[in-house]
């Protein structure tokens, strides 16, 4: 084993070669796609697909963050999806104003006299909150007009309610499986507000038509979807790169020992309580980056979006994949997202057993169930931990009482030294 300063010289790529093959794996992936897609390229990749590939790196930037909190710092949240959700919606709002101001001042132009700023606000908030039996632009609403301030409120809005609900339940010392439930019980409460008509975001009707870029009315879904992609892209490596950064760390040791025995982090004088609220607004901030991505390209929101089953769905994304594995958070959610899409589109063919037949569509879900309970019992540490086996990686033998009450990345190295 190389001695402490000899690490410390190396550079961080040096030290983390994965960081590196991930980085190079996904500029030749995005140069791939735009020359096989319809924009750039010979046509090879439908718009549709460059957008479901979009979407699909979302996925895995939200399951990033997902990693860091519950894989790293052994935080089971099941309400980060309301994060991605919130983000979705502050970007949304700015798109379905912006789109809708564009209609209205062509409409009201054939008048013949010039509309005034009045006029524009009251078409604007007529036609977007007509749905809803309303005439009257919410509050809500005062800054959807400017597309920089509601790029800070995308950051700052879930930022905000990640800050306040993590400071009322850790400094309550609320963990483990009562942490989940008050995680799921906010995503829950949210989503129900949410779903009411007077919630100032249509209710359960959401917001819509979002991949109609105001500006660019004239271009072609083809450019749109490959702009967005480059996006997607690019805010994954960034995030990749960034999270890397902290869990490979003096900073990563500690979320790794708060994970493993969090009693004697704290009894050696470490502010644990400060490490677990970064991290939960960090995340928070990352998840609603990805929503901000992700729902221009699905081109609608609605509250059904931060349903509880949501963020289950991303906890199991990161299980399948390999918690405590940045890379593994990114193999899950890209191998469930592009399979659960293939399944429900109708696509594969249904099975005729005599007696029944099986439509994919519908068993799909029982399927991911399924391979959820095979990854927990056969495979704990998921298809990352394959990697482990290719890289002769073992877990070490104790060869006595256990350091801690996980077998977590501090206590291996412990065990090494």
């Amino acid at each position: 084993m190389k001695p402490p300063a000899a690490n410390a010289s190396r550079s961080f790529i040096a030290r983390n070669p994965s960081v590196l093959i991930f980085l190079l794996a996904l500029a030749a992936f995005t140069i791939i796609v735009t020359i096989a897609s319809e924009a750039y390229g010979v046509g090879f990749i439908s718009t549709s697909f460059v957008k479901t590939l979009g979407k699909t790196l979302c996925l895995c930037l939200v399951a990033l963050a997902m990693d860091l909190i519950w894989g790293y710092a052994g935080i089971l949240s099941l309400g980060h999806m309301a994060f991605f959700a919130l983000g979705g919606y502050m970007i949304g709002m700015w798109l379905m104003y912006a789109r809708t101001e564009e209609i209205v001042v062509a409409a009201l132009a054939q008048g013949g006299l010039p509309a005034t700023p009045e006029e524009v606000t009251q078409g604007i908030a007529t036609q977007i909150f007509g749905v809803v039996g309303s005439s009257d632009l919410p509050v809500i609403w005062s800054f959807a007009h400017s597309l920089p301030l509601q790029l800070i409120l995308a950051l700052a809005v879930p930022g905000l309610l990640a800050l306040i609900f993590g400071w009322l339940a850790f400094r309550s010392r609320v963990t483990g499986v009562y942490l989940s439930i008050l995680t799921q019980a906010m995503t829950l409460a949210l989503a129900l507000y949410l779903f009411q008509n007077d919630s100032g975001l249509r209710g359960n009707n959401g917001l819509s038509g979002l991949q109609n870029l105001p500006g660019l009315g004239d271009t072609s879904q083809d450019l749109v979807s490959v702009w967005f992609f480059w996006a997607s892209a690019l805010a994954l490596g960034v995030g990749y790169l960034v999270l890397a950064s902290v869990v490979s760390g003096k900073f990563g040791s500690v979320i790794r020992a708060i994970r493993d025995d969090e009693a004697r982090v704290r009894f050696l004088g470490y502010p644990v309580e400060g490490y677990k609220l970064f991290l939960f607004t960090l995340t928070a901030i990352i998840a609603a980056i990805a929503g901000a991505l992700y729902y221009p390209q699905a081109g609608i929101i609605n509250p059904a979006e931060l349903a509880p089953i949501a963020s289950i769905y991303l906890a199991v994304w990161v299980a399948i994949g390999g918690r405590g594995r940045l890379y593994g958070a990114v193999i899950g959610a890209a191998l469930v997202s592009l399979v659960s899409s293939w399944f429900t589109s109708g696509q594969v063919p249904s099975i005729p057993l005599g007696f029944a037949t099986i439509h994919w569509v519908d068993w799909w879900l029982v399927l991911l169930g399924a391979a959820f309970v095979g990854v927990t019992l056969f495979a704990p540490k998921g298809i990352g931990g394959l990697f482990d086996r290719f890289q002769g990686i073992a877990t070490p033998d104790r060869k006595g009482a256990a350091l801690g009450p996980d077998d977590g990345s501090l206590q291996e190295r412990e065990a090494q030294e």
